[in-house]
């Protein structure tokens, strides 16, 4: 199932059978109490009361006297305790214990037998009681009131010493809320008393609230009140150093009545019906420490995972209806949710740990046909963060057989993007704003069971008083909903942009500074490094093994700017953890690209060698070509870098694969890149057939001029020497200034009956004459120099009209 529940509390084995023995124990002794053989035939009588901060659970049970047993299971030491038995026939309302175990608060009502007289005082309902339980010694009633109490002991330490105060709340079904302080002091040893019982200090939390609820995890309150018809939620924060704090009010769009009254994770007690509760539909809401995600669960009708990091893109949260198997998976008995991803089954005495299956969710992601789920269980699995490396592996392998069966967005780019985003955001607060996490904008595709209504809601009015921790990142989620800034998000235009400058700038033969050019392609070293240092297995794809110039100028600029941008929004975060930041997120990026990759060729087979141009394509090859393809469109889109050595590959494989007028086609239009690299193997391997040679000089043609004129010395043909000796004229005749004839007659012995030629032959031996270092004809081993200058000689006549 989507979410696996982990038992981790079972009354029927962890405290029964101790219970049993204590019983047997206490007959055998001649004490009070019924045997063994009461707890056999009326289970129900033993139930969980509370699960406290540090996951204590506090149950209860009567014996046969009716009797009311109470018990603590220790989550740590996995024991049980007797706490406190009351001698009377009553109900439990409430219990709650302290951290050292040392006092016990309960509340108690009346048990409602015919016949009965009223054992408590009169006009009261319900008695609310303060034991003393290390050693069991005094009770100190708190309240005797006609009305429910409930109680919950504060647990705001985490050390281990016992402290001097401790601090219980007392929640009244006459909508009031009460904080009391109560001391104690050690007596005879280990013995625990109350310090001046008689008065213990106290005071008003809150009061005229119809809904309350309390968050054990991180010990804060919250609750609904009204004032003037007007629903405001509020929220206070207890601490240890101080009594407790509002820390924010929101203005709620609803209508409460003043008459209702409920109470969410304050116990489990005997007024509740589970008959009632069974009959009625309960909504679970199961929550982890992350928040990454909520899981809402109506069982047998619905189960929605909503992804609470980004709620602005509807598909990344997961929506079941009762007719999907998961709903059919999930428990059918009402399920009480705590804080901390705790469940309790009251009904069963369960308490399990809810959590993402991941092993479920790859699954039904292999299973699912509908694009708004496959984008959900993506980010969802991502989100686990559990050995990543296999994760990715198998989205990868999922990926490769499904790359064409997603048509609402591009399987890859969202892998690329949700994976480097996921890798990065633990490592600090507010990462979440300024990396993008997805390929999509929006979405406007339907999902079943759902209905979009677009609806301006004004943000409530949020009166935050502290900013730390988890009030910080509520602060500033609100301030980016309030102020709508999706320009924090890094984007590639910059880089782009500049990108294109230096390129531009590198075909034309300008450069600026070699000092900037420089520290971007230190960037790139430095990313590559990074990654090689992360990934220590040997690569089966011939990538890293050249100087990819373009490619190292990308990456260098993308970290350049994702730099810039993290160090103007991430305030109070050190400069040498930003630079590793940026450098670990590039890193990722490249390291997907190479996985998807090496997926693709261990799938298929292929090694290196096998990479020739005078060999006929494999249908592996074919394959891999497609999916490099996939990567080129994906990565262009978002204008990524590639690993250096990508485009020759891509090339070589392109040759290979493509029939001549589709691989100018895909070269014509950008997709195929002619990289140096590819195009000197490509002129080297193969030899001067006619194919070959309609290949090579299409190839030349395309060119860049000063890769074209590199290129054309390793091909010992008349076609690359008329193109060299055309290039050689032109670069004699670029500064050529215009000098009297009789300097340039007299330097020259060469001479043809032909005297416009014989003038520009004249000329073109002057210039070269003149500087002979600068303008000295670049031979080559594959170059035929007499060829070259009869062509030169040729092509001059031509020109001429002659």
């Amino acid at each position: 199932m989507a979410l696996r529940l982990i038992a981790d509390f079972d009354l029927g084995k962890d405290v029964l059978p101790w219970l049993r023995a204590q019983l047997a124990a206490s007959a055998a002794a001649g004490a009070r109490g019924g045997g063994p053989g009461v707890l056999e035939n009326n289970y129900e009588c033993l139930r969980v009361l509370n699960v406290e901060r540090n996951r204590n659970i506090i149950y209860t049970c009567k014996d046969d006297k009716g009797n009311v047993f109470f018990g603590l299971y220790d989550y740590q030491t996995k024991q049980n305790e007797h706490l406190y038995t009351f001698e009377k026939d009553l109900q439990v309302v409430s219990c709650s214990v302290n951290r050292e175990k040392t006092l016990l608060a309960t509340s108690l009502v009346q048990a409602a037998k015919e016949g009965k007289s009223n054992e408590f005082q009169p006009g009261s309902k319900c008695l609310t009681l303060l034991v003393e339980i290390h050693p069991i010694n005094n009770v100190k009633v708190l309240k005797a009131v006609d009305s429910y109490i409930w109680v919950q002991f504060l647990y705001p330490h985490v050390e281990s010493r016992p402290q001097p105060e401790n601090h219980l709340l007392l929640l009244s079904e006459e909508k009031y809320i009460e904080q009391f302080r109560i001391q104690v002091v050690q007596e005879d040893g280990n013995r625990v008393v109350i310090k001046s019982s008689g008065h213990l200090p106290r005071e008003r939390v809150a009061e005229d609230f119809v809904w309350a609820q309390w968050d054990m995890s991180e010990q804060r309150l919250y609750y609904i009140d009204l004032k003037k018809s007007r629903s405001v939620l509020k929220c206070i924060q207890f601490y240890a150093d101080e009594h407790f704090k509002l820390m924010f009010e929101a203005p709620l769009d609803i209508s409460l009545s003043d008459s209702g009254f409920k109470l969410v994770n304050f116990g489990y007690s005997d007024l509740q019906d589970q008959e009632e509760l069974s009959e009625h539909l309960t909504l679970c809401v199961f929550t982890n420490h992350t928040d990454y995600y909520v899981a809402v669960y109506l069982p047998g009708h619905f189960f929605h995972l909503l992804n609470i990091q980004h709620p602005d893109l509807i598909c990344h949260s997961l929506f079941l209806t009762e007719n999907s198997e998961v709903i059919s998976m999930l428990p059918h008995s009402p399920l009480q949710s705590l804080s901390g991803s705790l469940v309790l089954d009251s009904c069963s005495g369960k308490l399990y740990r809810a959590l993402l299956n991941q092993s479920y969710l790859l699954e039904f992601l292999w299973n699912t046909r509908l694009d708004c789920e496959k984008m959900a269980l993506l980010h969802c699995v991502l989100s686990c963060g559990r050995d990543p490396r296999r994760l990715e592996a198998k989205i990868i392998q999922w990926i490769s057989e499904n790359i064409s069966a997603c048509h609402s967005f591009d399987l890859i780019q969202e892998f690329i993007i949700a994976s480097s985003y996921w890798s990065i955001y633990p490592e600090t607060s507010n990462m979440d704003k300024l990396l993008p996490y997805s390929s999509l904008l929006t979405w406007d595709t339907e999902i079943p069971g759902i209905t979009l209504v677009t609806e301006e809601i004004p943000l409530p009015l949020m009166k935050v008083h502290s900013f730390k921790g988890y009030w910080e990142k509520l602060n500033s989620n609100l301030e980016y909903v309030k102020y709508s800034k999706p320009h924090l998000y890094y984007n590639n235009s910059v880089v782009r942009r500049e990108w294109h400058n230096l390129i531009s700038e590198e075909k034309t033969g300008k450069r600026r500074s070699t000092v900037y050019v420089r520290n971007i392609l230190d960037n790139a070293i430095k990313v590559i490094s990074n990654l090689e240092a992360k990934n220590l297995e040997p690569r089966l794809t011939p990538l890293f093994q050249e100087e990819d110039n373009h490619q190292q100028l990308l990456i260098g600029l993308m970290v350049s700017e994702l730099r810039d941008h993290l160090l103007r929004h991430l305030q109070g975060v050190e400069k040498k953890k930003i630079e590793q930041m940026v450098l670990d997120y590039v890193s990722k990026l490249l390291d997907l690209i190479c996985q998807i990759l090496e997926a693709s060729w261990r799938k298929h087979n292929l090694h290196p060698w096998t990479l020739h141009f005078n060999r006929q394509a494999s249908a592996a090859e074919f394959a891999v070509f497609h999916i490099m393809t996939r990567i080129l469109e994906a990565t262009n889109t978002l204008f990524l870098p590639l690993p250096p050595g990508f485009h020759t590959l891509h090339m070589i494989l392109g040759v290979r694969c493509l029939p001549l007028h589709n691989l100018l086609h895909y070269i014509d239009h950008g997709v195929l890149l002619l990289t140096e690299a590819a195009v000197t193997r490509l002129m080297k391997d193969l030899d001067n057939t006619e194919k070959n040679e309609k290949l090579k000089f299409s190839i030349i043609m395309r060119l860049p001029p000063l890769t074209g004129q590199k290129i054309c010395r390793l091909w010992d043909h008349p076609v690359s020497s008329n193109i060299i000796s055309r290039n050689h004229v032109k670069r004699l005749l670029q500064n050529y200034n215009k000098q009297p004839w009789s300097s340039v007659m007299d330097k020259s012995s060469f001479s043809v009956e032909f005297l416009p030629l014989n003038y520009f032959i004249h000329i073109l031996t002057d210039i070269e004459s003149s500087n002979p270092a600068l303008y000295a004809f670049e031979g080559h081993d594959n170059v035929d120099a007499k060829f070259v200058e009869e062509a030169a000689l040729k092509h001059t006549a031509m020109l001429l009209g002659l």
